[in-house]
């Protein structure tokens, strides 16, 4: 399956599915600290307007592929691999928290003089996008969050597992157990954690997402960006005052969709209502049968609320 991801010249457990290996060359692009990996979609039509894609724990820019494909025709989209994610190397300061990976998503925007832009966020990537719009509004035109990692406490029994990355010795452990298992079955085991319904995973789709978590797991930085991000998500959710994400949810002045899965192990639709409650100008999207990563599973169904949410946004603005 092709992503239709362009080429552009050169200028343990995680809570996201790998990403698959059908992406053609991207575009890296250094920022203070690191070297960012960037996917473009190549819009159907100049002058559209500009969009950033934002991945969760343990994703990369083609958990977007399959949305970003449906909306090349509303957006000119841009996915970005977060600092020791997908083919972007790990941070030189080895800051994994969530206002780190805010800040180089907000160099990014500013060096390649994206902004503003319909921002979208998965997961740590809903967090991270949350303190963006919050901190920096000059550079959001809309956000969409995709089961947002707000903190959720405590949180559903299931993604335990995912939060145990934060404890000291387990990630080392997690590899020890997984050593003598097949790639196979921990990715089996993955998809089932990420997906309502993972049955809906084409073989050759299915192929692919075996691929890239062999690549990724084989990386010798892996374990230690998934620790180190879980601490700082952890430490995003037991923040207090007025830089906690809930209060900064309430500062978010943009546009938002909200988009929640019935069937999400990870981040429980309870906080769906919390969530409409703090952002002051939001719209909720509910997928009865979407697991964590309804842009991968539904993209057609996000993409259309999307394109509602725009028209909201147009409707407005024609108003005397």
């Amino acid at each position: 399956m092709s992503s239709g991801l362009s080429e552009m010249p050169e200028t343990v457990i995680p809570d996201e599915i790998p990403a698959g290996a059908d992406a053609p060359g991207l575009r890296d692009l250094a920022v203070p600290g690191c070297d960012l990996h960037i996917a473009a979609m190549p819009p159907e039509r100049d002058g559209l307007p500009p969009a950033v894609f934002v991945h969760g724990l343990g994703g990369s820019t083609q958990n977007w592929a399959l949305l970003m494909e449906r909306l090349a025709g509303d957006v000119d989209g841009h996915a970005v691999d977060l600092p020791g994610f997908g083919q972007s190397p790990p941070p030189d300061d080895a800051d994994l928290s969530v206002t780190a990976h805010m800040r180089a998503v907000v160099d990014y925007l500013e060096l390649a003089g994206r902004g503003p832009v319909h921002l979208f966020g998965n997961s740590l990537g809903g967090a991270v996008a949350t303190r963006l719009a919050a901190l920096r509004p000059d550079l959001v035109r809309t956000l969409t969050l995709i089961s947002p990692a707000l903190p959720e406490l405590p949180p559903q029994r299931t993604a335990l597992p995912t939060g145990l990355l934060a404890v000291p010795g387990i990630p080392a452990a997690f590899t020890r157990l997984t050593r003598n298992q097949p790639v196979e079955q921990q990715t089996e085991g993955l998809l089932d954690l990420c997906y309502g319904d993972p049955g809906q995973i084409d073989a050759e789709r299915r192929r692919q997402l075996v691929d890239e978590y062999q690549r990724r797991m084989a990386l010798p930085y892996t374990m230690d960006v998934l620790a180190r991000t879980a601490r700082g998500i952890v430490r995003a959710y037991t923040e207090r005052g007025p830089q906690t994400l809930w209060r900064q949810a309430e500062q978010v002045t943009a546009p938002v969709l909200l988009v929640y899965g019935l069937r999400d192990k990870l981040v429980s639709y309870r906080m769906a209502r919390r969530a409409g409650l703090a952002f002051r100008d939001s719209r909720l999207l509910v997928l009865p049968e979407a697991g964590h990563v309804a842009m991968m599973e539904y993209p057609e169904l996000v993409a259309g609320q999307f394109r509602e949410l725009l028209a909201g946004v147009a409707r407005v603005a024609a108003q005397p």
